[in-house]
């Protein structure tokens, strides 16, 4: 009896607890493994759904065309070569003022009568695009065009961002009504390269409605050599 074999249980228990201790530990990181990949997918739908947030309503694309904000943008604008600026504009704004430069859907002028009421023309003549401008006057402001200075609400605007030689003249939309009042929900617009530009002054674009706005320009970012915050571009030339 004395010579039988005897079973050693508390070793078998310990290798069983190893074994069970090695599972656990294999599950443990199963786990961790897939919570890591929940989390990185998560963060990467996030991220997803900012980006397009912010370039569905606060930053747009877009390519400007033409000579009539020269200098501020398109300095260089050469038409033949495709050589244009390009800016982010933001379609949520508050509060738009003189000096904000605007992108617009021009499908209708709004003109004043004799009385200052706002009537659209019989026969549409309108431009019928998109276009940018500068807002000079805002609802209830008071402009008047004379002697190639503008003037609004009785003082003299400075203007050193239009372009050298730019003559402001009256081009028939207000001509004989200046000074007129602009009506509320309106705005009197104009670009920087007054000789080059077709804006309020002339009958095929007049006042522009709020909700002809497409939005407000923030910034260049193209050519980056070039680039410039343009929300308070009004306050100095486009060469500095």
């Amino acid at each position: 009896m004395d010579n039988e074999p005897k079973i050693n249980e508390s070793d078998n228990n310990s290798e069983n607890n190893d074994n069970t201790g090695n599972n656990g530990g294999k599950e443990e990181k199963k786990s961790s493994l897939l919570q890591d990949i929940i989390d990185i997918a998560e963060s990467t739908l996030i991220t997803i759904f900012v980006i397009v947030l912010i370039f569905t309503y606060f930053l747009h694309p877009v390519n400007v065309v033409g000579r009539s904000m020269v200098p501020t943008l398109n300095k260089n604008y050469e038409s033949s070569a495709s050589v244009t600026d390009k800016i982010f504009m933001s379609t949520v704004y508050f509060n738009l003022s003189y000096g904000d430069i605007i992108i617009i859907d021009q499908d209708q002028n709004y003109l004043l009568d004799d009385n200052g009421n706002i009537y659209t023309p019989t026969v549409k003549n309108c431009l019928d695009e998109c276009i940018i401008k500068r807002i000079i006057a805002v609802g209830g402001q008071t402009i008047d065009i004379r002697d190639n200075q503008v003037i609004v609400d009785g003082k003299m605007l400075d203007e050193p961002y239009i372009a050298d030689g730019s003559t402001t003249v009256g081009l028939g939309a207000f001509d004989s009504q200046y000074p007129i009042t602009i009506p509320e929900g309106y705005y009197f617009v104009m670009g920087d390269n007054r000789n080059r530009s077709t804006d309020s002054r002339a009958p095929q674009v007049g006042l522009i409605k709020a909700e002809q706005i497409y939005g407000v320009a923030l910034m260049r970012y193209s050519p980056i050599k070039d680039f410039k915050i343009l929300t308070d571009s009004w306050k100095e030339s486009a060469d500095e």
